[in-house]
């Protein structure tokens, strides 16, 4: 694992034209700074050809301000065939008009204000007093245990007991759920097949299928219910939307708040510094983070396609095209962030796209952060030293940036430092 601090301006990244955006390994062979630096100044509008798709190819889109400019744009662009590059290459997306991220206009914004009414911060109060409990019940046992996975003693047991919660989800289905969004978005090396990614992705749906009907039944007070029994302009939601909604939730939820909070605690090994910075106190926690957020940018990409036109640069986007939008690259344009291959936890302004933007933001933005910021607040407090063990495993994807392992020894705050052995 690299540490992004030293000066760049010497290095010359791989030419984009050699590049596949649609295969997993270009994202694990290439240092992700070098390659999108070179495209945001060599290309930052880039055509990249597809062998072996019925699409020709599509777009992808490096500069900050073309990111969220698109994301804006939902008159020129749409989501409804799709908006991450795997649906989109496949020409449409079977959820679409049935989950919020794949639906547009009127529909749209009559499923996100019913949905918004779960989300808000008054009705999530007490839901993140539990996060910020859970998390620092976890941080202890794995004190306690010293040596320890990250990514599976603590990360992965977080979100979606949150999320969980807030659905309603039996206790005993949780660790199957996780388990089954790590296949539907991403693999854990190359020998996984999309035939495993589908059959997850199957597993998610008859399961919230099965809750669905039984909460038509028996309505409680989590969104499930709220979705199970809602009407808009008289009429119940179809039992597509329902059930792409739930699934729609408890994948967003879950993935990139963990990938952010492991990609977090790397950062803070590697960053002594900022380590102590927020020890200190010297800056809060929710300075550190958006900085994490922003560091780690889970979701690497989203997805549009335009429905007409589109001059941008020096392209025309033509009607039809398939344009991927890359907050990887965004988060760290040079154009918008001072020095941003910095890990900088009191970094002011910053206005990172690791949400997306526009009226497809993120819905669970503000539980993101909460998730993100106990995990900061646990580390702070509990937590004295933090030493990675071995290099973090990471996910093949071209779509979540994170990692499936992490071997770390954390100390205890007033225990004595572990021996070099371990």
């Amino acid at each position: 694992m690299t540490t992004h601090t030293h000066d760049r301006t010497q290095s010359s990244g791989p030419d984009p034209a050699g590049l596949d955006l649609t295969d997993p390994q270009t994202f694990l062979d290439h240092d992700p700074h070098d390659m999108w630096r070179w495209f945001r100044e060599q290309s930052p509008v880039h055509w990249q050809q597809v062998s072996g798709s019925p699409m020709p190819g599509f777009w992808a889109i490096s500069k900050y301000a073309d990111v969220v400019g698109i994301y804006r744009d939902n008159k020129q662009f749409t989501s409804e065939r799709g908006n991450v590059l795997t649906t989109l290459l496949q020409g449409e997306d079977s959820a679409s008009r049935k989950m919020l991220a794949v639906t547009d206009g009127q529909r749209h914004r009559e499923i996100r204000n019913l949905m918004l009414k779960s989300f808000s911060p008054r009705v999530l109060e007490p839901v993140v007093a539990g996060v910020h409990r859970r998390t620092r019940e976890l941080v202890g046992q794995a004190l306690e245990r010293g040596r320890l996975d990250f990514v599976t003693d603590v990360a992965d047991h977080i979100p979606i007991n949150t999320i969980g919660d807030l659905m309603d989800v039996p206790a005993a289905d949780r660790e199957r759920l996780v388990e089954w969004n790590t296949q539907t978005l991403s693999r854990h090396s190359s020998e996984d097949s999309a035939l495993d990614e589908l059959m997850a992705r199957n597993e998610i749906l008859l399961y919230f299928s099965e809750l669905a009907a039984e909460r038509r039944k028996n309505p409680g007070e989590d969104v499930i219910s709220v979705l199970a029994t809602a009407t808009v302009g008289g009429k119940p939601l179809s039992e597509d939307e329902i059930v792409f909604n739930c699934y729609s939730l408890i994948l967003g939820g879950d993935e990139s708040s963990r990938m952010s909070s492991i990609g977090g605690l790397i950062a803070f090994s590697e960053h002594p510094e900022e380590w102590r910075k927020l020890k200190d106190g010297s800056v809060g926690a929710d300075s550190a983070t958006e900085e994490v957020m922003r560091w780690t940018t889970p979701a690497m990409h989203f997805g549009r396609r335009a429905l007409v036109d589109v001059p941008l640069r020096d392209e025309v986007i033509k009607a039809g095209d398939v344009v991927t939008l890359w907050n990887s690259s965004a988060n760290f344009d040079e154009d918008v962030f001072s020095d941003p291959y910095v890990f900088d936890i009191a970094r002011n302004p910053n206005k990172h796209v690791a949400f997306g933007h526009g009226p497809h933001f993120c819905l669970g933005a503000f539980l993101g952060r909460v998730h993100v910021n106990a995990m900061v607040e646990a580390l702070r407090t509990m937590v004295s030293e933090i030493r990675l063990d071995g290099p973090p495993q990471r996910l093949y994807s071209n779509f979540v940036h994170g990692y499936s392992g992490l071997p770390v020894t954390l100390t205890a705050e007033g225990a004595p430092a572990p021996g070099a052995q371990g």
